[in-house]
């Protein structure tokens, strides 16, 4: 051994102790710092563009708004984004070695941070409190909007009024049946009129749609129905310009194009919808082409894709200023005026907004010569709707316009679909043989990607809808819209009748191939009950697939499988309780659903059906043989996971012996009722009588485990829910 060296083995032949160097902090920090450095290599290596994950904290923020219970879960989580960020700062400060996944972790946690606060500040300011009870009587209001549902056999006026009791200042919106619709009734006229108001209602069952919600959002206090022709107390004046062009342009429009094809045509030059029948707007649904009615980022792109090439064009045969001005840049700016112009006729509304904003962000991208579409630019008019309208991520109106559109970007930059499209030697049929199978994929793609989103908030979707997209979609954006356009201008001079055939003869095609589509056998998925955890799944794999790159994405299948698993788990509710406790629908006793009452409202009957997932007319209890019925009262038992369930459901408000109601409350295991029911009354296991279902809205129940879902379970203390009685 050399002189001076230290002994590797003690003396005494014992081998030295490292208990110290495995000790549990060291291995812990080792890991941590391995998970670290794992981490910061998988970003580098996976290509991390920080703009799209910039849309997705935004995103998380605001849904994280909608999904915690109330005000103290909301500033947990800010506090929690916070601190992610101050301590991503001070564990990594002046270590380059992770500065990706420093400057990530900071970011996103304060863009999270910043899109719970935007929308909480958004509903504390615009937000309007429901009235607190239903009034009945004689109102004056000034008319804000007129919007026209002939179709409905009504017209919807928005009005400005002070709230009987309180004095405050509130809009209502109240429907006109079409024989109580007097002259007059325009834009700025003040009216006296007779009416039943409600709070806005909230959902009728788990997984109803919101109105209460998108009502707060709205500004509107109150619903109604006129029950007389109204009185004019002060005429309108010159009526708003916009408001007056459209409603002339509908009008022109179904002047020249007869029946059904004109009041779609209608809908795609002005943007009003009151037309369309009720048959058509389900077929249209259940093929898949819904989408086609709205005015949204389909008809906006192609008015600006049509000005901008047009403009292109004809500028171009002026060599004068095509040698002194870029011409790209002339274009946009007049595809620019185009879609703003098409918008504001259409009406305006958000989804339009949103669409033509992120048109612009696209013509914007041409005139500076960059890529016109692309996951980034996605990014940003994600960003700008949500910063303008934060509330519009709860609908289904945002989350399918951009599903869709993540999904085109995602599937043109994968480098398969890029060698397939890429320009090469061939014939004209080969090249077009190539685009007409892109487009099927891309329709496929499409419709795989809103599945998720159309199941979750309509219940039902059109299994076909790729299909008649391939030849719907072309056969809109090529054909009818210009057709429109053309005969539009040939107006002018008195010659559009040959454009307007022709725009009739290609929307009675649309309305053949969505008629066609939905009456075949299994055009309609209905899946009744999917989950916020499936949802946010199916959501989370979705971003996934779509905004990482290479083999990495493919972990995004991971969450979508275990969601579609959830989903397929999820039984259907065999009971169904609204929540004002008058209506009850019953699952599983053959094809039919089972109802207390028949009732005479679509909406009633579609909720029940939708959720049930059960087509067909209901069956009134009344009628099925396993039941009994008396006029107050009906019985039945249903067997489920192995033990008989006894119901009990009032028909009637009629007063009842205490003694004989407690007694057949005894024999019961479930209770439902429209009143509140005497203490004596004790079921074995639920009560759902008028202050149970006051306190917790409608009612989904599952037998086998005896599961209870509830509205309230999902509303928790959004204001919405807090300030509206549902009595």
């Amino acid at each position: 051994m050399a002189t001076g060296q230290a002994p590797l083995i003690p003396m005494g032949g014992e081998e030295p102790d490292y208990a110290a160097l495995r000790h549990s902090p060291w291995r812990k920090r080792w890991s941590l710092s391995s998970a670290l450095d794992g981490a910061e290599h998988f970003l580098e290596a996976a290509g991390f563009d920080r703009g799209p994950w910039l849309a997705v904290a935004l995103v998380g923020g605001i849904a994280a708004w909608f999904a915690l219970p109330g005000p103290l879960a909301w500033v947990i989580a800010l506090s929690g984004a916070l601190a992610v960020a101050l301590g991503a700062l001070a564990a990594w400060r002046g270590n380059d070695s992770r500065a990706r996944l420093q400057q990530a972790a900071v970011v996103l946690a304060l863009v999270f941070a910043a899109g719970l606060a935007l929308v909480w500040l958004r509903s504390g300011l615009i937000g309007t409190a429901a009235i607190e009870r239903p009034l009945s009587g004689t109102f004056q209001g000034r008319i804000l909007e007129r919007i026209e549902q002939p179709a409905e056999d009504r017209v919807r006026l928005v009005l400005a009024m002070r709230e009987p009791e309180t004095g405050r200042a509130i809009k209502v919106r109240v429907n006109v049946p079409l024989e109580h619709v007097i002259r007059g009734l325009g834009e700025g006229a003040l009216i006296r009129f007779q009416a039943r108001l409600m709070p806005p209602a909230p959902p009728m069952l788990p997984g109803s749609y919101n109105f209460a919600r998108a009502a707060w959002f709205e500004g509107l206090a109150a619903t109604g129905s006129l029950q007389r022709p109204p009185q004019v107390m002060e005429p309108a004046g010159r009526p708003p310009l916009l408001a007056s062009t459209q409603r002339s342009l509908a009008d022109h429009v179904r002047s020249q194009v007869p029946g059904s094809a004109g009041a779609i045509a209608a809908a795609f030059a002005s943007g009003d919808r009151g037309s369309i029948s009720p048959a058509d707007e389900e077929a249209m649904r259940d093929s898949g082409l819904t989408h086609l009615l709205s005015i949204s980022g389909l008809h906006v792109s192609a008015v600006i894709a049509a000005a901008f090439f047009v403009a292109l064009k004809v500028l171009a045969l002026w060599p004068w200023l095509a040698l002194r001005v870029r011409l790209p840049v002339v274009a946009a700016g007049m595809g620019a005026l185009a879609g703003i112009g098409y918008t504001l006729l259409t009406g305006g509304e958000v989804p339009t907004l949103r669409s033509c904003l992120a048109a612009l962000l696209v013509l914007g991208a041409l005139a500076m010569g960059r890529e016109a579409l692309s996951m980034r630019m996605v990014a940003v008019a994600a960003c700008v709707v949500l910063v303008l309208w934060p509330e519009a991520l709860a609908g289904p109106s945002f989350q399918m316009s951009f599903a869709a559109v993540i999904a085109i970007v995602a599937l043109h930059e994968a480098q398969p679909v890029r060698d397939f499209l890429a320009p090469r030697e061939e014939s004209w049929l080969a090249r077009g043989g190539r685009r007409g199978v892109m487009l099927l994929v891309t329709g496929l793609v499409i419709e795989v990607a809103l599945m998720p989103i159309v199941l979750f908030h309509f219940h039902r979707a059109g299994v076909y809808g790729a299909l008649a997209n391939v030849v719907a979609i072309p056969l809109v954006t090529f054909i009818a819209m210009p057709m429109i356009a053309l005969a539009l201008l040939a107006d002018l001079v008195g010659a559009g009748a040959p454009f307007w055939w022709l725009t009739g003869k290609a929307l009675d095609l649309l309305l053949w191939i969505a008629h066609f589509t939905a009456g075949q056998p299994g055009a309609v998925k209905l899946m009744p009950q999917m989950t916020h955890t499936a949802f946010a799944l199916f959501l989370a794999g979705g971003l996934w697939l779509g905004l990482w790159h290479g083999r990495r994405r493919l972990l995004g299948l991971l969450p979508v499988g275990v969601a579609t698993g959830l989903l397929l788990a999820t039984p259907v509710p065999d009971v169904l309780v609204s929540g004002d406790g008058r209506h009850v629908g019953i699952t599983g006793e053959g094809a039919e659903l089972l109802v207390l009452r028949e009732s005479r409202s679509d909406y009633t009957r579609e909720n029940m059906l939708e959720l049930a997932g059960v087509a067909g007319e209901p069956v009134p209890l009344a009628d099925w043989p396993g039941a009994e019925c008396s006029t107050d009262f009906c019985v039945i038992t249903l067997r489920r996971g192995g033990r008989d369930w006894h119901l009990l459901m009032s028909r009637s408000r009629s007063r009842i012996e205490e003694r004989a109601l407690a007694a057949a409350c005894e024999r019961a295991d479930i209770v439902v009722s429209e009143r509140w029911l005497p203490r004596s009354c004790r079921p074995r296991w639920l009560k759902a009588d008028g202050r149970y279902l006051e306190e917790n809205g409608g009612l989904a129940i599952i037998l086998d485990g005896a599961e209870l879902r509830s509205v309230a379970q999902t509303e928790r203390q959004h204001p919405w829910w807090q300030v509206t009685d549902r009595s």
